[in-house]
């Protein structure tokens, strides 16, 4: 009899260091937490008045409808109005295109005006995009190209049907020694190699070296402040 109860005992006892060992259940796992995205992959609006102004006239165009094609960007894409105006009218104005480019926005800024007005109750047929410049003196290659990944995902959700031309981040600088064009050409290096770029509703393109001498030069012919275009740019 002892025996048998000493055998009892010892498989009890085993029973409870097995079950207290037992892996936790799934629902006992800690939760994981929601990735946080860099500060260029969050929507912020500027507090410039004179931001908010071009913002809401923007808006008002887009709401009169009769848009087929956008160009999104910061002040390379604004300068269209400016040094580009007789190439736009030659070109674009024909096409019902609409300038959302505003002067001095980085991804972050571009990404709050897409999710506030800039694509309300319009599906062009084309959206360009280039942005990330403005970043470049702040940020790391990899937080610009998450900015951008972000713009495209909203441009997906709330235009569809809109193809997307993502063009790599212009080339800055007297040359490829420059810091700032080092970062802009990793950043749009990563954004060329990402899932994103699908082929078909969303396309990358590189045109940086059409503005560039043989030797990675960049004219104050084509670009006065090595920065924006000039009308020959």
């Amino acid at each position: 009899m002892r025996r048998v109860r000493f055998v009892w005992m010892s498989l009890a006892i085993a029973l409870g260091v097995l079950m207290s060992s037992r892996p936790v259940a799934a629902q006992d796992a800690p939760v994981k937490q929601a990735r946080k995205l860099p500060p260029t992959a969050t929507a912020a609006p500027r507090n410039d008045p004179w931001w908010k102004q071009r913002q809401e006239s923007m808006n008002a165009r887009v709401a009169k409808g009769n848009v087929d094609l956008v160009l999104i960007g910061d002040s390379i894409t604004q300068g269209w109005e400016g040094g580009g105006k007789k190439a736009w009218d030659e070109f674009y104005a024909k096409r019902n295109a609409v300038n959302l480019g505003i002067g001095g926005d980085q991804t972050q800024h571009v990404l709050w005006r897409l999710q506030n007005g800039n694509l309300k109750g319009i599906s062009p047929k084309l959206a360009v995009l280039m942005i990330g410049t403005n970043n470049a003196g702040g940020n790391r290659p990899e937080e610009i190209a998450a900015g951008i990944r972000a713009i495209i995902r909203t441009l997906r959700k709330n235009a569809p049907d809109t193809k997307i031309l993502v063009l790599a981040i212009f080339p800055r600088g007297p040359n490829n020694d420059d810091g700032l064009r080092k970062i802009n050409a990793e950043a749009s290096e990563l954004v060329a190699r990402s899932k994103r770029i699908d082929g078909k509703m969303v396309k990358f393109k590189d045109i940086g070296k059409k503005f560039l001498e043989p030797d990675g030069t960049l004219t104050k012919e084509i670009m006065p402040d090595l920065l924006h275009l000039s009308p020959k740019g």
